[in-house]
């Protein structure tokens, strides 16, 4: 009878090395390495943008800042000196100041009419939306240029707000708006207010769509009203949409620079200054390259600080 002699197979030893294994993760790291480059390759051009439109351009104005320079002669370096200068003006203050009296015009009274138009157009004006939202998405897309040369002529002593006040007989309140020493700021705020409402509300009514109805149909089966509807469900809804808005809205009123200059240039007598315009006369118009570039990085810090607090306070607690 033939007995079958077969070597037993032994187990591998603890310290004998698994090549298959080690071979198999190797490979795995090498795929991983290959999608990882193949990745960076299709982020390259955006990030060479980015680099290029953003990155150096905030490194070069910091380094200006650090120097004495007109734009045409050799630049001599002067260390902190430009801050010192800068933060010593009482009209940067003065024009920081119009620029969070601006936020009230161009962020926060937007975000309240598009929360209230969003609760006027969801669920029940559905036919017209779209037109509702061309027409008041319209200031959005038209440039601020025009928009400001054509509230400059509304503004106007002849303008249409003038003849508006008389047709009804409030002849005493007609005045040139915009040349006003009180109520200059507040007229341009109020261009703000016209221009940003739209965008908040598309933003709003964006957010609004991804609502659960069901959660509208039990808060109403729950006896809620409208208001509590709104206030229970709608807002929770648009949470991302507000502090979005809010950052978009803020950084507008803060560093805007084409509205004010096409309407007031600042006038009249300063009442209008905003850090971005002082930031084009020193530049332009005063030839002081280094002291423009520390305002604009004092005001790049101005803006931060002012967002980070918005995105701070509208966190999610969830």
């Amino acid at each position: 009878m033939a007995h079958d002699v077969r070597a037993p197979v032994s187990p591998p030893r603890s310290g004998a090395p698994d090549r298959g294994g080690r071979a198999g993760h190797a490979r795995h790291r090498g795929q991983g390495r290959g999608r990882r480059a193949r990745g960076l390759l299709y982020v390259l051009p955006a990030l060479a943008v980015y680099v290029g439109f953003a990155i150096w351009p905030a490194v070069t104005t910091l380094r200006l800042s650090l120097l004495k320079w007109d734009g045409v002669l050799p630049a001599t370096w002067v260390g902190l000196d430009n801050y010192t200068r800068i933060v010593r003006e009482p009209a940067l203050y003065e024009a920081i100041l119009h620029a969070l009296v601006l936020i009230v015009f161009f962020s926060f009274i937007p975000i309240v009419i598009g929360l209230l138009m969003t609760a006027l157009l969801m669920g029940k004006v559905q036919r017209g939306m779209t037109f509702f939202r061309t027409v008041f998405f319209l200031p959005q897309v038209l440039p601020l240029v025009a928009v400001g040369v054509t509230w400059r002529w509304l503004y106007s002593e002849s303008g249409v707000v003038n003849q508006l006040l008389g047709a009804v007989g409030l002849d005493s309140l007609t005045r040139a708006w915009l040349g006003d020493f009180r109520l200059a700021l507040i007229a341009l705020g109020l261009i703000g207010t016209w221009t940003m409402s739209g965008l908040c509300m598309m933003l709003f009514l964006a957010g609004a769509q991804k609502i659960d109805p069901a959660l509208y149909e039990a808060a109403t089966l729950d006896g809620a009203g409208p208001w509590q509807r709104f206030r229970n469900v709608t807002l929770p809804g648009v949470r991302k949409e507000i502090t979005i808005a809010g950052v978009i809205t803020t950084i507008a009123a803060l560093a805007g620079l084409d509205l004010v200059f096409v309407t007031t240039n600042g006038g009249p007598a300063g009442q209008t200054n905003v850090p971005a315009l002082l930031v084009y006369r020193l530049a332009f118009n005063e030839g002081d390259i280094g002291g423009a570039s520390a305002l604009a990085v004092v005001l790049t810090v101005l803006v931060v600080v002012v967002v980070s607090t918005i995105r701070f306070v509208n966190r999610d607690k969830g």
